[in-house]
């Protein structure tokens, strides 16, 4: 079906919504497809429980029960790197957690979405401070530990990518409803001329986790819309997948042929029989880019 929308006419096709994980999350985020073990991994933030799903058996379970996470990576070695409230450290695959570094500068809030490039560098948005307007922003954890913040004049970051020839980098601001865009530098890891790509309206809903497939094409999940959008590299509204619950928080692309999305939504809680919360899959005819790992001494 053919909408017209406040960009152009854009697709509505008809997708096979797959619940995977029903772990009833407050607020299920930071996706991520492990392609060696062929598994989904996601955190449930203010809980502090991370998750994993296998494919091959269609099983999941819980992983960590612990402090809070806002983001975390894939290592090259296979550990999960977590982003607490304002410390970073790593889970090994026996359930040890090892402290990396504490007492990160607080006055730019949590952290809440974490992204590796190709060095293996992960760069770690912030929440800013409740009440205090364009206190949150970014920062930079190089391959030796360094933490370097890049900004911090935003609010609320959620979704990074890189664009397909690896120049750019997108970065979304939810409580601005603004993706912004970045020149980026591999070898040095530099941000800069940092302007808005797209700007949203209100009632489009809150842009937040998103993934770039190989066509350059930006794929951004809704809170409060529930839904995830396909936008082409020039911000065009290419297509939408409605889902059945509306606060969709984040994607990533995965599975075999890297063309299943696993979307992760909030709004749950213990006990509760509504599928607020749930992991979902949805496979699309586009084909993510393979996610990084991240090489944090």
């Amino acid at each position: 079906m053919i909408v017209a929308g406040n960009d152009r006419e854009y697709s509505m096709k008809k997708y096979d919504i797959e619940p995977l994980a029903n772990a009833h999350c407050q607020t299920g985020e930071n996706p991520l497809y492990d392609e060696r073990r062929r598994q989904v991994f996601w955190v449930d933030i203010p809980q502090g429980r991370l998750f994993r799903y296998d494919l091959a058996s269609g099983e999941w379970e819980k992983i960590y029960d612990d402090k809070l996470v806002g983001g975390f990576t894939l290592q090259e070695n296979g550990d999960l790197l977590l982003f607490r409230d304002h410390e970073f450290a790593v889970r090994r695959d026996n359930g040890e957690v090892v402290m990396l570094a504490d007492d990160i500068d607080a006055s730019t809030g949590r952290f809440n979405n974490v992204f590796a490039d190709a060095e293996g560098r992960v760069y770690a948005g912030t929440m800013g401070q409740p009440g205090s307007a364009g206190s949150g922003g970014l920062f930079r954890v190089d391959t030796n530990g360094a933490v370097i913040r890049l900004w911090n004049d935003t609010d609320c970051a959620n979704g990074t990518g890189l664009t397909p020839d690896g120049k750019q980098m997108y970065w979304t601001d939810s409580t601005g409803g603004i993706i912004y865009i970045c020149d980026y530098d591999r070898t040095t890891g530099a941000l800069s001329h940092r302007r808005v790509w797209k700007r949203f309206a209100k009632e489009d809903g809150i842009p937040d986790g998103m993934a770039v497939d190989t066509e350059g094409c930006v794929w951004s999940a809704f809170w409060g819309a529930s839904c995830v959008r396909r936008f082409s590299p020039d911000g065009e509204l290419m297509e939408e997948i409605q889902l059945p619950v509306e606060q969709v928080s984040s994607l990533t692309f995965g599975g075999d042929e890297n063309n299943e999305l696993f979307i992760t939504t909030a709004g749950g809680r213990d006990g509760s029989d509504s599928a607020d919360g749930t992991l979902y899959r949805v496979r699309v005819a586009a084909k993510g880019q393979p996610a990084f790992r991240s090489k944090i001494g």
